[in-house]
């Protein structure tokens, strides 16, 4: 189910309140909580529900069953979802056994807060009483009672459901048989009955397509009626007249629904910044105070005489720096850089808005100085748009898990941890995936995904996302197959449609990294996944990297670059063959034979020139300077890259260089007139229209 989709549904039926309650995590609340704000009739429930081990979640045998029972926690306030990120982080760190656990030792510990339902037939109230083990779920609820109170709730199910398969139907005759013992228990230990539905899809005629994406995930044909994991179709959001019909019997069991949502209290995640605290020597007061030193110590060795016009710049920045909060994010990221050089690992120069930094570059952040190459501060951080700073630095990729190990050794393992990546199912992926357990032939299921191309034309000026709606308007055979005589044909694309833009995996991201200012579940749910290199359990945020910063995280993407490893490697072997010590940041940039090398398109191997359109734009613009190469990466991508023949021609001077006005001559010159890079689209607002540089950067944005 989409969460848009739900919350839709959920307005228009007036319903006051929704859950989220995914199985053993919490990947979904953050988004789950921002499309809220676009429902205020409808009150977010933020929730989890858990696997709990009966025995223990240090205890790792039997099988999955025997060892994982469900219970659905809600979140009644902030501090009940501070618990909630506890349990949910603790049970993937130390009780991941088939499935991410908790135990009632960890519930005793973090209970506060939190609301409780038995949860559905693999809940464990319910396995006991179909078990017959009638003083065992007395027991249990008298322990569930001393935790939460009157806020433990035993759950009633009816998934009534029309299917004629076998484990469709036990699954309502079950729910049936126990129902009367769950009723008697609520009875005699006082506790109130709660009437859920599971919500796996939005609406009914969803369920096809829902049981389509779970034979994806488990790699199962549709049509085998023997597979173990089969849903009702009863598992959609009913409607409060569809529940009041099913529950009439017991209308306190619903009414208990609303008291449930009376008692949730409404909170925002959304934070400021979090940073950790940089140590600084005692010499000075603050991080602020370091920080001046070390930019102008920096400056000094860089620039020699600190002018007053690079005086100007550091004073500038420093203040903006300071006054949005950031001194400590600059001395962490010194500090590790300085660490990476010291240990041997190879750094970048600096990629992306960071490098328009004097700060950065006089700390040793960034080499490339952002006066000499006309680069913007504004554009790396703006006072009116606050947000982190978005520093990426590159480390040769043999040595990045040395960087790490030393993040993780001063910060501490529990705040430092990767981030999370969520696989979706594209266009293509998603015909396929259907066609494969609907057991459309492979040669038909190959002919539907080649209809959709890697490229729509534009609309508005804006690239249109490869969406099989937006496909079918501009590919008729696409359109045509949707009305095909071949129901297969059709199914496929209709439940393709329908499953497009669905979370398939998990994964981590291949650089983002978190740094948090204390333990990270005080702050943010935490998994688990296998270190690729190593092979170990490292730890990975549940938000992915859009969603972190929202609630206050600081994430920093340390990339590994195999170019960096390729050059260490050079300059060590023509050091030990021809005795010559190479410094690669000191390399002149005006080498005439580099730039013929380039002329000739012989680039393969060297980072963002070796892909064969590149190597034949180069041929032509034959290169000879550094302004030309800088000027073909940013041209050389969707977009941006008509204007190539006309920056070449220009080049050449078979077309006319020519400017709108004069005052645009000094920022586009370089560039031939045309304009290239974001920077010149700032300065010319600054110089045509006033803008500040802050105004300027807003309008680039």
């Amino acid at each position: 189910a989409f969460i848009p989709e739900l919350f839709h549904k959920a307005q228009a039926d007036k319903q006051p309140a929704l859950a989220i309650t995914d199985h053993g995590n919490m990947f979904g609340v953050k988004e789950f909580l921002n499309v809220a704000k676009r429902y205020p009739s409808v009150k977010p429930i933020v929730g989890c529900e858990v696997y709990v081990a009966p025995e223990g979640r240090h205890l790792k045998k039997n099988t999955e069953e025997a060892t994982t029972c469900h219970l659905v926690l809600l979140a009644k306030n902030h501090d009940g979802y501070k618990n909630l990120i506890k349990l949910v982080s603790q049970a993937w760190i130390d009780g991941f056994y088939y499935k991410p656990r908790i135990d009632h030792s960890l519930l005793q510990q973090h209970s506060h807060g939190l609301i409780a339902l038995s949860a559905c037939l693999a809940g464990e109230l319910p396995r006991l009483v179909a078990a017959g083990k009638m003083d065992e779920a007395s027991v249990l609820i008298e322990q569930y009672k001393e935790l939460f109170g009157e806020d433990y709730y035993i759950e009633l199910q009816r998934h009534k459901t029309l299917l004629n398969n076998p484990n469709a139907k036990s699954t309502f005759a079950l729910q049936k048989q126990i129902e009367p013992h769950l009723i008697h228990l609520a009875q005699k230990h006082g506790v109130q009955l709660v009437a859920t539905n599971d919500v796996h899809f939005v609406n009914y005629e969803d369920a096809p397509a829902h049981d389509r994406l779970i034979c994806v995930s488990t790699n199962d044909d549709v049509t085998d009626e023997t597979r173990k994991l089969r849903y009702t179709e009863q598992e959609y959001l009913k409607t409060t007249r569809e529940m009041k019909e099913l529950f009439a019997d017991v209308p306190q069991a619903l009414e208990n629904t609303l008291h449930i949502a009376n008692k949730i209290e409404t909170y925002s995640l959304d934070r400021k910044p979090l940073l950790p605290h940089f140590p600084i020597p005692e010499d000075f007061s603050d991080a602020g105070d370091y920080l001046r030193h070390l930019t102008y110590e920096g400056g000094k060795d860089l620039y020699g005489e600190i002018t007053p016009e690079i005086k100007e710049r550091m004073d500038f920045e420093l203040h903006t720096i300071l006054k949005m909060g950031f001194p400590d994010y600059f001395l962490i990221v010194r500090d590790f850089i300085h660490q990476a050089r010291n240990m041997g690992v190879w750094v970048g120069p600096g990629r992306g808005s960071a490098a328009g930094s004097v700060v950065a570059y006089c700390l040793g952040i960034t080499l490339v100085d952002p006066i000499k190459y006309g680069l913007l501060f504004e554009r790396f951080l703006n006072e009116e748009r606050v947000s982190l700073p978005d520093i990426d630095i590159d480390f040769a990729d043999d040595g990045r898990s040395k960087v790490l190990e030393y993040v993780e050794n001063k910060y501490g393992i529990d705040q430092v941890c990767h981030v999370i990546t969520f696989g979706t199912m594209a266009a293509k992926s998603a015909i396929k995936d259907v066609a494969r357990v609907q057991r459309l032939p492979l040669p038909e299921a190959e002919r539907l995904a080649k209809m959709i191309p890697d490229r729509l034309p534009e609309k508005d000026g804006k690239a249109q996302k490869i969406t099989i709606d937006n496909v079918v308007k501009y590919v008729p055979e696409l359109e045509a197959a949707f009305k095909s005589e071949d129901p297969l044909v059709r199914t496929t694309l209709e439940y393709a449609r329908k499953l497009e833009g669905s979370v398939r995996n998990t994964g981590v991201h291949a650089s983002a990294i978190i740094i948090g200012p204390e333990t990270l579940t005080n702050h943010i749910p935490l998994s688990t996944s296998k270190d690729k290199e190593t092979g170990k359990d490292i730890l990975v945020s549940q938000y992915e990297g859009g969603l972190i910063e929202q609630v206050g995280m600081l994430k920093m993407d340390f990339l590994g670059l195999t170019t960096l490893s390729i050059l260490r490697t050079a300059v060590e072997n023509i050091k030990e063959n021809h005795g010559v010590d190479i410094d690669v940041n000191a390399l002149p940039l005006t080498d005439v034979p580099t730039y013929q090398l380039f002329s000739r398109g012989d680039t393969a191997g060297i980072f963002q020139f070796e892909s064969d359109g590149m190597r034949k734009w180069l041929k032509e613009l034959k290169p000879t300077c550094v302004e030309d190469l800088i000027a073909m990466t940013a041209l050389y991508r969707p977009g941006p890259m008509d204007y190539i023949p006309d920056f070449i021609d220009r080049k050449h001077g078979r077309k006319e260089i020519t400017y709108d006005l004069p005052q645009m001559e000094k920022f586009l010159k370089e560039t031939y007139g045309i304009t290239v890079y974001q920077e010149q689209v700032m300065l010319l607002s600054q110089e045509l229209a006033g803008f500040s540089g802050f105004k300027a950067d807003s309008l680039r944005r």
